[in-house]
This record gives C-alpha cells, sequence and structure tokens, in this order.
C-alpha cells in the first residue's frame, strides 16, 4: 500500500524530524491532552489518514480516553460526551481542515466559542495543533502510510 517510505528517504526524514520538534511547542503547552487528541483524531477522520487515526486512537485509550468517546468524535455535534471547550475545539478543527469548503474560513460563532473556552496561549496551541497534524495527515496520506502496526509510546 505504501506509496513511498516517507520515514527512510533523507530529504523527508530531515522533514519530518523538524515536524516532530516543533510539535514538542503543543505537546508543552497548557492545551488539555485529552482535546489535543480529539483534534488530531477528529482532524485524521476528515482527512483519511490510515496511519494518523491509528496512532492517535490507540495513544488516546492508552491515556485513559473511554470508548464511547472515541466512537462519537466523528458525530461531536450530535452527542452529549463532549464538553464546552471541547465542542469548541472540535468545530475549529473541522472548519480549519476544511478551509477549502468555505471561503469565509472559520465561522464568527467557532471563533467566539473557541474564545470564550480557551486563553490565548491555548488558542495559540491549538491553532498550531491543527495546522501540523493536517500537516502529518496530507504526508501520510500522500505517500500512502497505512494504519494498524502503531502501538502507543513507539514514537
Amino acid at each position: 500500500m505504501t506509496r513511498f517510505a516517507l520515514y527512510e528517504n533523507e530529504i523527508a526524514a530531515k522533514f519530518n524530524k523538524r515536524l516532530v520538534t516543533a510539535a514538542r511547542v503543543i505537546d508543552e503547552s497548557p492545551l488539555d491532552k485529552a482535546t489535543q487528541e480529539l483534534v488530531k483524531i477528529r482532524a485524521s477522520q476528515i482527512n483519511g489518514c490510515g496511519m494518523c487515526l491509528d496512532m492517535h486512537t490507540k495513544d488516546a485509550v492508552h491515556a485513559g480516553e473511554t470508548p464511547v468517546r472515541l466512537a462519537l468524535i466523528a458525530a461531536w455535534q450530535e452527542s452529549n460526551v463532549f464538553n464546552e471547550a471541547e465542542r469548541a475545539a472540535l468545530a475549529l478543527t473541522e472548519e480549519g481542515t476544511r478551509l477549502a469548503d468555505n471561503s469565509r474560513g472559520i465561522s464568527a460563532d467557532t471563533w467566539a466559542q473557541v474564545r470564550k473556552s480557551y486563553d490565548d496561549d491555548q488558542i495559540g496551541a491549538l491553532i498550531s495543533l491543527i495546522a501540523t497534524i493536517n500537516a502529518w495527515n496530507r504526508l501520510n496520506v500522500i505517500a500512502g502510510m497505512a494504519g494498524g502496526d502503531y502501538v502507543p509510546g513507539q514514537w
């Protein structure tokens, strides 16, 4: 299934290493870790990234996330298991991932909910996280990287 050995190519490997280093800023931010995984999973669902879905659902389970919440991420708008802040993050994730589908970008309602739920440092981390997971999704989908073999803590 793999089209290109993304993690074995020297140039791609150098880029990936720098992307991992950049993401440490998000990992060390005050943005809740559970919210971070929800964002990664939702963007990966939208982008169809099997590798990222495999990794982030397993990491979320390993960190204590419940099967019910994981099962409902794709239908978060029609569920009652996510709090107001998580719903704001998921809305921003969807709109930020689907920029081409909405000529105005992020809606005023979504931005108001994000502003209500998060401080500036958390918003900076959230925006950076959405951009980063979308980059990972695109790298893996373009290269044809398959999910299924990830073990939590592997990377």
